[in-house]
């Protein structure tokens, strides 16, 4: 009896000993096989019959295994595609995730990893975790994906591109770079794209790289052997291991150290990791995603970040957009914040904002982004104590509020009918210009710099001390004084 399309598979590779070793590997898994030696021979097959999955060579004796990517994309085909490129050949890798491949092999292939990726191309349950229950499982990922889509909230046209692509590279295995400011949702997209997946059912785990201790990172990361370091008393299983069978997210994979980056690569590269302590590899079947707030091309350019990582992990991007930028879904997002905030504290009715309070929240410029949303309408929540959230109740002080002007990032409000004349102080110290700076965003570092600088001279350079003064936390201005270069003054120096 035939099987049906989603078990029969094509192979496409023009050297016969490596496609009979194919063939051989996958019917001992139990599916039906068609074979091909050039792209032209695979076409005739796509013509004739479905498959589940395409897996081919890239460079064939007429053309390369693109064309065949090409082909299915644009015959709008089901088939999952499986790209085996040559050894090493890191671009050839990446090119193949852009068009469409859900995953690769280098040669030469190893077979367990072989039969691996097949199985998670088609779905089947990978082999390192034992399976739910059926119910249960469809049951969790329903839910799962509910929740994602929950928060998500919002119809500008920013957030709902963000949307489509997260459905587009959720079908593959493809690595995506979540690019975007501190409190945007950059880890929502993440489990978004998870929870849209083939691994739904599988671990997410989640990884703020910038969080760990230098020293420790890769016994988090890969896990250590009893008697691998003092206090090291019992084996212990690392993120990835964690992960295993799942996906594993990468927050702030700007921070990581150079050192950790190399290791990083490795580990990708040859998808096994090495506890430490251990004389083996352990073999690994991880989906990756990152995420950053940093431009990490120009990390690249200051050496900062390893350029053949980067290629690795940016191989497709999804940029979140500021709050700033989606203003219009203000209400939808506070709506669904409210609700959530509500059904925690067992609040009955869901308290609502006024027109006024609305108003007020879309004259804000919010560079906490959705996370700063969050935790003031808790806060105005709290404070309410009633149905209606009215803009008092924001505790939003005037200065900081766009009142047909522009809004200082330092608290100055400049109005349309009380603009302040040319030179006319800003900062005690610091004037604006007669005409417009030619570099924007260098006059603004240089003011941002000269009010660090004064709020660490009043706390006599207590950077916890002087971040509480301007509404910082301690990590925010320790990365501002070493964006803008600000050095604590050497011993003894006068401060």
């Amino acid at each position: 009896m035939s099987k049906s399309p989603t078990e029969r598979l094509l192979v496409i590779d023009d050297e016969p000993d490596l496609r009979t070793l194919y063939e051989l590997t996958l019917m001992r898994e139990g599916y039906e096989i068609d074979s091909a030696g050039s792209v032209a021979e695979a076409l005739e097959h796509l013509q004739g019959r479905s498959y589940g999955a395409v897996i081919t060579d890239m460079k064939l004796p007429d053309g390369s295994g693109l064309a065949v990517l090409r082909w299915l994309e644009q015959a709008a085909r089901p088939e999952r595609a499986i790209v085996i490129t040559a050894f090493g050949s890191a671009e050839n890798a990446v090119e193949a995730l852009k068009a469409g491949a859900f995953d690769y092999l280098t040669k030469p292939v190893d077979l367990r990893q072989f039969r691996q990726v097949v199985g998670s191309a088609l779905g089947r349950q990978p082999a390192s975790r034992a399976p739910e229950p059926q119910a249960r499982a469809a049951a969790s990922v329903v839910a799962a994906v509910a929740a994602t889509a929950l928060r998500l909230v919002g119809e500008s046209p920013a957030i709902r591109a963000v949307r489509a692509l997260i459905d587009k590279v959720a079908r593959s295995m493809a690595p995506v770079l979540v690019h975007g400011e501190s409190g945007t949702g950059k880890e929502l997209v993440a489990r978004a794209i998870h929870d849209h997946g083939t691994r739904a059912s599988q671990r997410f785990v989640a990884v703020n790289c910038g969080a760990i201790p230098e020293n420790l990172l890769e016994a988090e990361f890969f896990g250590y052997r009893k008697g691998a370091f003092t206090g090291a008393n019992e084996d212990r299983e690392g993120f990835f291991q964690a992960a295993d069978g799942g996906t594993l997210f990468l927050d702030e994979i700007g921070d990581l150290p150079l050192a950790m980056q190399s290791k990083l690569l490795r580990v990708i590269q040859e998808r096994s990791v090495r506890p430490v302590g251990a004389t083996a590899e352990t073999p690994i079947n991880v989906r990756i995603l990152s995420a950053t707030h940093k431009d990490l091309s120009a990390e690249v350019a200051a050496g900062r970040f390893r350029q053949d990582l980067f290629y690795r992990l940016n191989v497709i991007q999804i940029r979140v957009p500021p709050l700033r930028e989606r203003l219009e879904d203000l209400g939808l997002i506070s709506d669904r914040v409210l609700a959530r905030i509500a059904q925690d504290a067992g609040v009955s009715p869901t308290p609502r904002l006024t027109p006024g309070a609305l108003q007020t929240l879309s004259r804000y410029a919010f560079p906490g982004n959705v996370r700063e949303l969050e935790n003031l309408l808790h806060r105005a929540l709290a404070l309410a104590g009633g149905e209606w959230i009215g803009a008092e109740d924001l505790g939003l002080p005037d200065t900081l509020l766009d009142d047909g002007g522009s809004v200082s990032q330092f608290g100055t409000l400049e109005t349309a009918d009380e603009a302040p004349g040319p030179g006319a102080s800003v900062v005690e110290g610091l004037s604006l210009p007669e005409q417009l700076p030619d570099d924007l965003a260098l006059y603004l570092d240089e003011v941002e710099r000269a009010i660090l600088l004064r709020a660490l001279e009043q706390h006599r350079f207590n950077r916890t001390a002087a971040a509480a003064s301007l509404g910082l936390s301690l990590r925010q201005i320790r990365y501002r004084m070493a964006r803008l270069a600000i050095a604590d003054p050497a011993p003894g120096a006068p401060r």
